[in-house]
């Protein structure tokens, strides 16, 4: 099954929810009118872009009307395609690579998100390209999560630093970092604990966990990458903002996008939080990972 097909199958929900509405709402033939445009507010609001982003995208095509660049109704669907692609230049999606030594990645979220099979994810698709990969289990709260790690670790065949269960995360941060120097990793991928922004405790620890590494590696993290579960729709939204106050989160890894993801989520937070997405969780297997192509995702949302 190709990309197109794939997220064409995760995003049926969304996909379905757009098709009907768009066509209830864009007659062939029908000139533009404001009646028309607050139709498809209504529509794009129930296929989970947001408020603002809704607001946005329909005050850019608006202008695009006003300017005769679309005069019909037929004409919004491609028009709209075209502006939301744009919004994720290929240079946004690409892992920030350091210059020297190996690349940092921290991944964090909340529990039940989907963040440890996501790391076990990009343990697979960086090995498969050629990196040499070390994990961190600097989830050291969560019962039995560094043995889940550790399984994970086994099965796509990467090496794991690790301490026992209820080890300082900042101690696991500081071994992972040696060992990836000594082995001459190309990645050090660290799995933190999964946690609430109201979670001070923790979030005080994700922050020391980050001045460790930076005080170790010059540089790093060079990304922080919040996994989000897309079959929470706006909910996803609000806690990529609660991160972001938090941590200088640059990417997200959009985890558990099957039948039922509310695909809308993806413009919001990039529209909002100004943060790409750059993975995509597509099932259950180390395999089901794929870079972020907003060409393919966009039109297979928009797909009839």
């Amino acid at each position: 099954m190709g990309l197109f097909d794939r997220f064409k199958r995760g995003l049926s929900k969304t996909r379905e929810r757009i098709s009907s509405g768009f066509r209830s709402v864009l007659r062939i033939g029908q000139k533009i009118d404001e009646g028309t445009l607050n139709r498809l507010e209504d529509t794009m609001l129930s296929s989970d872009f947001g408020p603002k982003t809704t607001i946005k995208l329909i005050d850019i095509i608006r202008a695009g009307w006003k300017k005769g660049e679309i005069g019909e109704e037929q004409e919004i669907k491609d028009y709209l395609i075209k502006h939301i692609v744009q919004m994720w230049p290929e240079a946004d999606r690409q892992i920030s690579w350091a210059s020297s030594g190996p690349t940092v990645i921290v991944m964090t979220g909340i529990n039940g998100s989907g963040k440890t099979t996501s790391v076990a994810k990009l343990s697979k698709h960086l090995t498969g390209s050629g990196k040499k990969v070390i994990l961190g289990a600097c989830d050291t709260f969560r019962a039995a999560a560094v043995e889940q790690l550790t399984i994970w670790s086994e099965r796509v065949g990467v090496q794991i630093v690790r301490h026992d269960q209820g080890a300082d995360p900042g101690a696991v941060a500081y071994d992972a970092c040696e060992a990836a120097i000594a082995r001459s990793a190309d990645v050090l991928l660290i799995d933190t604990a999964g946690r609430l922004h109201t979670q001070e405790h923790l979030m005080r620890e994700l922050g020391k966990i980050q001045k460790v590494l930076q005080k170790k590696l010059p540089g790093a993290p060079h990304e922080v990458m919040l996994v989000l579960d897309a079959t929470i729709g706006q909910n996803a939204v609000q806690q990529a903002r609660q991160f972001s106050e938090h941590v200088d989160v640059n990417g997200i890894f959009l985890a558990k996008l099957d039948g039922s993801a509310k695909g809308g989520i993806v413009v919001g937070i990039r529209d909002e939080l100004n943060v790409p997405v750059k993975f995509v969780g597509l099932g259950e297997t180390p395999d089901d990972i794929e870079p972020f192509d907003p060409a393919t995702f966009v039109e297979a949302m928009f797909a009839e």
